[in-house]
């Protein structure tokens, strides 16, 4: 099965290149492309791309306002395969899990399949205390107004069909940090939706992107997709 990575980055200088090193050694059997969409970094992280001489590997900057979704919509756009996997660019995703969410992919013949933190059932999760507590509070929210369809809709490690992007781009909501849900909740026939369990590692290098800003963009889409419902 061949398929393309999209993995958007933003002052990843010291996790991309153990990164891709990591995706090229547990995918030498595959056939992939890897996209990466740089976010105008101020890091050095698109010269550091820039020397990664590596088979089937794409690199785009994008100098306009920064958001992780427009990165991840661009990757969309520059891929060459149907199958499209999306994963972060901090090494909190490990490369060992493509396999796994491949594997059910192709296996279950799905629309989506989930690499899910499981927030609710696990002790360890690897999250601060801010960001988890948001998390499950958002998943609550999500779940209450727009149904559940994952037990982690924030996630950013997963594997869809392009068509789906193809079919619902004008109902996408287009910024944010969390295309995951954008993608899911664009329209309401997708029923192969699975979840695989991960373990989402601690973030060793570098600064996490959330903050108060971005969890209100959140709760703005969530309302967007809400009301589009009727409508």
């Amino acid at each position: 099965m061949k398929f393309s990575i999209v993995i958007p980055v933003y002052n990843e200088s010291k996790n991309i290149p153990v990164l891709v090193r990591q995706i090229y050694k547990v995918l030498k059997n595959k056939i992939f492309e890897l996209i990466i969409v740089d976010d105008d970094s101020t890091d050095g992280t698109s010269f550091i791309i820039e020397k990664l001489k590596k088979k089937n590997l794409k690199y785009f900057i994008r100098k306009k306002r920064r958001d992780l979704t427009k990165s991840c919509l661009l990757g969309f756009e520059k891929s060459s395969y149907e199958n499209i996997l999306v994963m972060d660019g901090d090494l909190q995703h490990k490369p060992d899990d493509i396999l796994k969410l491949l594997n059910i992919f192709k296996k279950k013949n799905a629309d989506f399949v989930i690499g899910s933190r499981n927030l609710f059932k696990k002790k360890k999760h690897n999250l601060g205390f801010f960001r988890l507590g948001a998390s499950r509070i958002l998943i609550l929210v999500v779940n209450i107004l727009l149904g559940n369809k994952t037990s982690d809709p924030m996630s950013g490690f997963f594997i869809f069909k392009k068509s789906i992007y193809k079919k619902n781009k004008k109902k996408l909501f287009k910024k944010g940090y969390k295309i995951l849900m954008d993608l899911l909740y664009s329209h309401s026939s997708y029923k192969k939706i699975y979840d695989i369990e991960i373990n989402f590692d601690t973030r060793k290098k570098g600064k996490s992107k959330m903050n108060l800003k971005i969890l209100l963009l959140l709760l703005n889409m969530i309302l967007f997709k809400f009301y589009a419902k009727f409508i």
